[in-house]
């Protein structure tokens, strides 16, 4: 499945998202990404299922207990679990979900994918939001480039 631009657009439309595996640890890439969202003006709620405090920010152990709920998600689990973050996030009302992937699988899976396109969910599978954003950092304009180049860049409609 090749990833539409317009779905990319579409979701970083969204200011206020859940980042579903945000990680305890301050070196983990997830806090990476929710610091540089939140330094661009996202309202980013972070899910941990043991809770506390995630860069400032109470966690919710579940993306149903997000209140006042997000339209959107982003999900940095093992893709063992996207499919049931995927089904939990419809549960919730939430209809856009980003499974991430940097380097490696992410939190892209086949049955996560397929979860998305039964529930009617918007998803962007396979890609980092950080080289979508104005200004990335050189990483992730070469990231970008580089997928460009490949022809794997999300293409427009």
């Amino acid at each position: 499945m090749r990833n539409k631009q317009e779905d990319v657009d579409e979701f970083l439309s969204h200011r206020r998202v859940a980042l579903v595996g945000a990680s305890r640890d301050d070196k983990d890439f997830s806090r990476m990404v929710m610091r540089e969202l939140l330094d661009r003006g996202y309202e980013v709620v972070p899910v941990n299922p043991a809770g506390g405090m995630i860069e400032g920010r109470a966690a919710c152990a579940e993306v149903g207990a997000i209140d006042p709920p997000v339209e959107a998600a982003i999900v940095m689990t093992p893709p063992q679990v996207a499919e049931q973050v995927v089904r939990a996030c419809a549960a919730a009302g939430i209809q856009r979900v980003w499974l991430h992937r940097g380097a490696g699988q992410g939190a892209v899976s086949a049955p996560a994918v397929q979860a998305c396109q039964e529930l009617g969910i918007r998803v962007v599978a396979g890609e980092c939001p950080l080289m979508f954003l104005q200004n990335p950092g050189f990483v992730h304009r070469l990231h970008r480039f580089a997928k460009k180049i490949a022809g794997h860049y999300p293409a427009r409609a």
